[in-house]
Formats: C-alpha cells, sequence, structure tokens
C-alpha cells in the first residue's frame, strides 16, 4: 500500500479517486450486447455466454434435479452455516417491517401510506473467480420476507456449464423462484427485456464488475429500476493506537482478495500503526490463496496518516466508502459523526467479514462514493410505499375552497371544477 503523509486538502480527490475505468470506456459494448438482446432474445444471450464463459449450453435453465444434485454435495456443516447465517439475516429484515401509516390531517380527510412488494425482482449473483453463495442470501431472503412473487436469480455458468453447488443450495433454500446459467452484461440485458428463458423484471438488484454496474444504470433507461450501482469492492478503515494491526491487516485484506479492481484504504493518526498495519500486510498475504489478486488490489490501495480525528472524519466522509471499519481510542465520534458510508463495523472484535455473511445486516451496498446518496439493500428496497386517501363530505368541505383557489392561481381550470361540482352539490 502507498502510504500518504498529511495530505492537502486540495489533493484529496486525486487520492481518493477509484481504480475503475470510466463509464465512456465500457458504455459501447453494454449498449450494443442490450441491442443484442433485445432484438434477438436467447440466441444473443447464447452467444455471449459462448463469447464470455467459454461455454455452449443447451439450456440455461436450471431444473428441479440439477438443484437437488447440487444441494446433495453441499457439505452439512456448511449448511448448518448457511442456514445460520440466513437466520440472523431474516430476523434483522423482518425487524424492518413498518406498520401503516394513518392520519387525519383535518376532519374528514384521511390519508395513509402501506408497503406494497415489487412483484417481479432479478437477483443478479457474481460468479468468477468466487462464486457469491451468500449474496443469494443477501437478496433473496429480503425479496421472500417483502413477498415478491417471483424471483429470478441469474449467474454465469463455469466452463463445465455449471452454476456453484452453494448457490443453488442457497437459492432454494431461500425461496427463488428460477435460476438461469447466464452472466454478465446480458443477464442485466435478459432481465430488462425479458427473452424465452429470462423472466423481465421490473427491478434488478446485485453487485457485479464494472460492465454490470454499467449494463444495470443503462437498464433504468429501459423503464426497469436498480437497487444501487454497486460496483468493485471497497472498505475504508480508520484505526489508531487502540487498533490491533494484524486485525486491521486482516480486513484490509479480505476486501482486497475480491478482485483486482477492489480497493481497500487505512486512514490513522498514527504514524506507528500505520507501519505496523503494513508489516502484517506484506505477511499475511503470502498466505492467501488468492495472493495474486490480492496484491494487484494492494497496488491500488493507500495508507493515509492524518493530523487528527477531526480531519480524519472529513477525509471519510469526501471518500463515501462501501464498507467502514471503526477501530479507535474514540470509537463514538465516528459513529456518531458520519454520514456517508455503506455499512459500519465497530471496534477489535467486528470483522467485515461479519456483515458480509452472518451477523444479520445486508452486505449489498453502494459503491463508488453512491453512498453519499444510495442506502445498502434492505426490506424497503423490495417494496413499495403506496399512499391512500379518502375524503367525507365534511373533508370536502374543508378543504375544498383552498384547493379551488390554488388550482385557478395556477390557471387549472378542470382541477377546480373537480371540487367545484362537488361543493354545490353539496350545498343544494
Amino acid at each position: 500500500m502507498k502510504v500518504i503523509k498529511y495530505p492537502k486538502r486540495e489533493d484529496w480527490s486525486t487520492i481518493l479517486s477509484r481504480p475503475t475505468q470510466t463509464v465512456d470506456d465500457i458504455e459501447a459494448t453494454v449498449n450494443q450486447i442490450f441491442d443484442d438482446v433485445k432484438r434477438n432474445g436467447d440466441v444473443a444471450i447464447s452467444k455471449y455466454t459462448s463469447m464470455f464463459d467459454g461455454v455452449e449450453l443447451e439450456n440455461s435453465l436450471v431444473s428441479e434435479k440439477e438443484i437437488e444434485m447440487a444441494s446433495s454435495l453441499v457439505s452439512e456443516e456448511l449448511k448448518d452455516a448457511i442456514r445460520l447465517a440466513k437466520s440472523n439475516i431474516a430476523a434483522f429484515h423482518k425487524a424492518q417491517k413498518t406498520d401503516k401509516v394513518y392520519l387525519e390531517t383535518q376532519n374528514g380527510v384521511s390519508c395513509w401510506q402501506e408497503k406494497r412488494p415489487i412483484q417481479k425482482v432479478g437477483l443478479y449473483i457474481p460468479g468468477g473467480t468466487a462464486p457469491l453463495f451468500s449474496t443469494v442470501l443477501m437478496l433473496a431472503v429480503p425479496a421472500q420476507i417483502a413477498g415478491c412473487e417471483e424471483i429470478v436469480l441469474c449467474s454465469p455458468p463455469n466452463s463445465e456449464g455449471k452454476i456453484a453447488n452453494e448457490i443453488l443450495f442457497t437459492a432454494q433454500l431461500c425461496g427463488v423462484t428460477k435460476v438461469v446459467k447466464v452472466g454478465g452484461i446480458q443477464a442485466v440485458a435478459g432481465l430488462t427485456f425479458g427473452t424465452g428463458s429470462i423472466p423481465q423484471v421490473y427491478k434488478i438488484f446485485g453487485p457485479g464488475n464494472q460492465f454490470v454496474t454499467v449494463a444495470k444504470q443503462l437498464a433504468t433507461k429501459f423503464g426497469v429500476a436498480i437497487d444501487m450501482p454497486a460496483g468493485p469492492s471497497e472498505l475504508l478503515v480508520v484505526a489508531d493506537d487502540a487498533a490491533n494491526p494484524a486485525y486491521v491487516a486482516s480486513d484490509l485484506l479480505s476486501q482486497a482478495e475480491h478482485g483486482t479492481d477492489s480497493q481497500v484504504i487505512l486512514v490513522s493518526t498514527s504514524e506507528k500503526l500505520v507501519e505496523a498495519v503494513s508489516v502484517e500486510i506484506n505477511r499475511q498475504i503470502e498466505e492467501l490463496p488468492r495472493v495474486d489478486i490480492a496484491k494487484k488490489a494492494i497496488a491500488n490501495s493507500k495508507s493515509i496518516l492524518v493530523a487528527d480525528d477531526a480531519e480524519a472524519l472529513e477525509l471519510i466522509n469526501e471518500y463515501g466508502p462501501e464498507h467502514f471499519i471503526v477501530c479507535t481510542a474514540n470509537d463514538d465520534f465516528y459513529v456518531n459523526k458520519v454520514i456517508n458510508a455503506g455499512s459500519v463495523f465497530i471496534g477489535n472484535y467486528t470483522p467485515e467479514s461479519a456483515g458480509d455473511y452472518a451477523s444479520g445486516t445486508n452486505h449489498t451496498l453502494p459503491t463508488n462514493g453512491f453512498s453519499k446518496a444510495y442506502s445498502g439493500v434492505n426490506l424497503d428496497s423490495f417494496t413499495k410505499s403506496i399512499t391512500f386517501q379518502k375524503i367525507s363530505k365534511e373533508g370536502i368541505q374543508n378543504i375544498g375552497p383552498s384547493i379551488e383557489l390554488m388550482a385557478a392561481a395556477e390557471g387549472l381550470q378542470a382541477h377546480k371544477n373537480a371540487v367545484t361540482l362537488r361543493l354545490k352539490d353539496l350545498a343544494n
């Protein structure tokens, strides 16, 4: 990791830049594939699966038999771990349910709000070098709790034309209604337009590489909602001499091993801690099976030494990390004042890995600074809020004159007439 000591504020934007391609670099490819899938459906899907995943599929839909076989190959120990994680995730997301909001704004005027599930949702589960079955839990569990009718899961096939056993077991466990062997841009395009094998959905969820992120953003131009622009994983740790350097290094490496375009940042007021963490990273990284990936990600990452907690907090809020670990002598200062972060992990014994798997919070979070405006996935992500109102005779008489005046002032006579007619009938 590159060590940067006491950077000037005018240099922060450069220092905190993400190691990602610009949208312009990949938008042309995404547009081309979207257009092809829109016109040619499954023919185009098969072509790109062959091109990008290197496999020819006779049928991209996963059968019940395949799911049963895959589930039988998952160890009972791992199944129990997945069930435990599901239990915690379900408990935390069930707790997010809210009651109907009802208010009589004035006599005879009743207004209320109720939640309704999004009927059709698409879940994108990355495959690649690390099939993320944990993401199935994070997306399918709240979708099921919300009451989504159709839950379609797309994940890229491996070289044998299969989806990881763990993904299929977890999908079945969490109520996914259809699993399709398709990944990348073509999966997002399929969910956007619908094909013979892929149902069209109303909202697409899930992380992915930069191509998937841009594809999701393009999907919104065709009337499909998305959870957020979730791209390559990132982590920022703020730590001082109260932190355990080995723990900090392990947390940084846990995100660095996601992919070569991941970014991790250490912010500290202690030069001693920065040096100790660097030593630990160099020691621990050599023991990782994904050492080559981690080393490339670490090369894009930084340790930043700042003068005090106040400056550290300002820099952190400017960066807007996806994952934010706080391990300092003054944790409450950061916890109470952070405003831009996807998910926060506090203290020496709260690794970011806990949120990735089993503590109960959701790990599908905004990256690339989008935590300044976006929330991570939660139960509300799978619902819509619908407002209702009912006005009695007394109510329309109470607010009618004000509506008439406002409509007339805006020059909307038909709006005014809709009230005037009712008021005249009541006056007779």
